[in-house]
């Protein structure tokens, strides 16, 4: 399954299916807000929600791949993914592209 955010794939021509989206949302914890509050006070890496920022990103682009999949897509062009927003209790992310299937597979998926 491809993914990519690029419009087109080379000269590898495609036929465009239907908008493909998924969503992932993760919910924080008082324990980690409160850690992460004072990290913004002093300053420095928020690196636990980094952390569960890329895990629900990770989680996103599965959900993503596993829609494009059951609709019979060989991947998703022109993927966009929203601004991330952490708010107090909850992160979400949401991943939309167009789902696309090759015309002629590409060579190097050809059989020999």
């Amino acid at each position: 399954m491809l993914l990519v955010t690029t419009e087109t794939i080379g000269a590898a021509p495609v036929r465009h299916g239907e908008l493909v989206f998924a969503s992932a949302v993760a919910g924080a914890n008082i324990i980690r807000d409160m850690r992460e509050t004072i990290t913004n006070y002093v300053g420095g890496n928020m690196t636990r929600y980094e952390y569960i920022l890329d895990k629900t990103i990770e989680r996103c682009f599965e959900i993503l791949t596993e829609r494009a999949r059951a609709k019979g897509y060989d991947g998703v062009l022109a993927i966009r993914v929203s601004h991330p927003m952490i708010t107090t209790g909850a992160l979400e992310v949401v991943a939309v592209g167009t789902g696309f299937n090759y015309i002629d597979p590409p060579a190097a998926a050809a059989p020999r």
